[in-house]
């Protein structure tokens, strides 16, 4: 048996419904919507989470914690994952992105100290850990903030 002679098996594969097509069809003229009413108009229905009046369940909990809308989220990057880069490198914002290191829209890339590094390395970060640089430092390399 080859690719091109695989098919599903009996029955796998059902027909749309294609509705409005006729009398004919059995789905012709209100096209299986039923006569007047909200559901029945373009645009109709209700929303998700709407209870029919009811108070929806999003409301009825009760609210907890805080949400600070200005916190700085930062990519986070650990010295393990320096492997990658050469020996006496610059490592600045630019080569982490391409690298695939960091990623998504952040307010900036910090330093984390977990694992190890035996050669020097000069970084480029916006935020470090103490013990990512006493890691780095260590290894003969430097860290700066930019």
């Amino acid at each position: 048996m080859e690719i091109n002679q695989l098919k599903p098996p009996k029955g796998a594969i059902k027909k749309r419904k294609r509705v409005g097509r006729g009398p004919g069809s059995g789905h012709g003229k209100t096209s299986c919507r039923g006569h007047k009413g909200a559901n029945a108009r373009s645009g109709g229905g209700v929303l998700p989470g709407f209870e029919g009046g009811q108070m929806p369940l999003k409301r009825r909990l009760p609210k907890r914690g805080f949400h600070n809308l200005f916190k700085k989220r930062f990519a986070i990057i650990n010295i393990r994952d320096l492997a990658r880069f050469e020996k006496d490198s610059l490592v600045n914002v630019e080569t982490l992105i391409t690298s695939g290191l960091a990623k998504g829209p952040h307010a900036g890339i910090k330093l984390l100290g977990e694992g190890k590094i035996n050669y020097p390395l000069t970084l480029k970060v916006h935020s470090y850990s103490k013990t990512a640089k006493e890691k780095i430092e260590a290894a003969g390399g430097k860290v700066e903030t930019v």
